[in-house]
């Protein structure tokens, strides 16, 4: 786990020095998949449904604030409407309108989230939305997920019944079967209940003061999902798919402890349990200290200088010694003589 940790610190290191460029490749990322999803999934007018139309908006919306990506694929919606008929252009304006007017208007930031979700949708992971919210956002995002859910079912009603929409004049009577189909559509509702109780039990648990909050919510988010899905299929009569949704369920518990290691890392096993007071209250606090594991440093030794190991030898050695101590044997008996020479020649004088 330490080499997670370490890996997790250099990643936040990486982002905070070079977080401005990250945010725009993230935005450029999401803006090309979201264009390229709606031209894949409801790409009805041929000129706005090219690879080339997707990748010159994302690089336009990379340069503006992130907002101007969900007003672009709103505008990117609404055109591929008005190329099936114009009664489901103005059911699709009237929906995108009851939530500027309602709710966008008011948290402008839970826009992202209302192109999230349908995105979620078409990538077949719907329910990795609920458990991400109840993970890092406040119980309001279950507004932004319900109205994400109700566009995605709008999309896919036209997509399905696109044969029959195409060419009809009678606006009287294709708008409120399209509001109909739409919003007595059982799958739908079951679908929304399911992430908002969701998000709820994960939103619950993780603010529990237990060991592991984050995990337990979680996996008990995922199975919440299962079982409410699964109910309301018995109890309405509509058919959903097992595979994909376990697989979905599968896809949020990763993605949900992704989100645990780089927002909620914390040292269980160093918990504390603290009690302290003032004049009117008794306070009981349970502290448990953060994770953080600092890069190992790498000390590089270089060598600069070739060193070499000279051969020696041990007669020639003796040699040299004995020939050293020879002459200076020779060098004291040249004194020797020479001071006594002195001597003889004072006595004779």
């Amino acid at each position: 786990m330490d080499t997670i940790y370490v890996y997790r610190e250099k990643i936040q290191e990486l982002y905070a020095r070079h977080s401005r460029i990250i945010n725009k490749t993230g935005q450029f990322i999401l803006a090309l998949a979201a264009f390229a999803l709606i031209n894949h999934n409801v790409g009805f007018m041929d000129a706005l449904a090219s690879p080339v139309a997707a990748l010159g908006l994302a690089i336009i919306c990379t340069f503006l604030p992130l907002g101007f990506t969900v007003l672009a694929a709103t505008v990117l919606i609404l055109a591929h409407m008005f190329a099936v008929s114009l009664g489901i252009l103005i059911v699709t304006a009237l929906v995108f309108l009851v939530l500027y007017i309602f709710y966008l208007r008011l948290t402008p930031k839970m826009a992202l989230l209302v192109l999230l979700t349908p995105l979620a949708f078409f990538l077949k992971i719907p329910y990795v939305i609920p458990v991400a919210c109840g993970l890092v956002l406040s119980p309001v995002s279950v507004i932004a997920m319900t109205c994400g859910t109700i566009v995605f079912y709008l999309l896919e009603y036209v997509r399905e019944n696109v044969s029959s929409l195409e060419g009809s004049a009678d606006l009287m009577t294709q708008i409120p079967g399209c509001l109909k189909q739409v919003f007595q559509n059982k799958e739908m509702w079951i679908v929304i209940a399911a992430f908002i109780i969701c998000c709820f039990v994960v939103y619950t648990l993780r603010r529990q003061a237990m060991d592991h909050a984050w995990k337990i919510a979680i996996v008990a988010g995922a199975v919440a999902n299962i079982i409410v899905i699964a109910v309301g299929d018995i109890a309405f009569g509509v058919h959903t798919s097992y595979g994909p949704m376990i697989a979905g369920s599968i896809a949020a518990v990763v993605i949900g402890l992704v989100l645990e290691l780089f927002f909620f890392t914390v040292d269980y096993a160093r918990s504390e349990n603290l009690q302290y007071e003032d004049d009117e209250y008794y306070y009981y606090v349970k502290a448990v200290p953060k994770i953080s594991v600092a890069a190992p440093e790498k000390t590089v030794k270089r060598i600069n200088e070739r060193q070499e190991t000279e051969i020696i030898d041990a007669e020639e050695v003796r040699r040299q010694a004995k020939k050293r101590r020879h002459m200076k044997d020779q060098d004291v008996d040249n004194m020797l003589l020479t001071r006594s020479l002195k001597e003889e020649f004072k006595k004779d004088k």
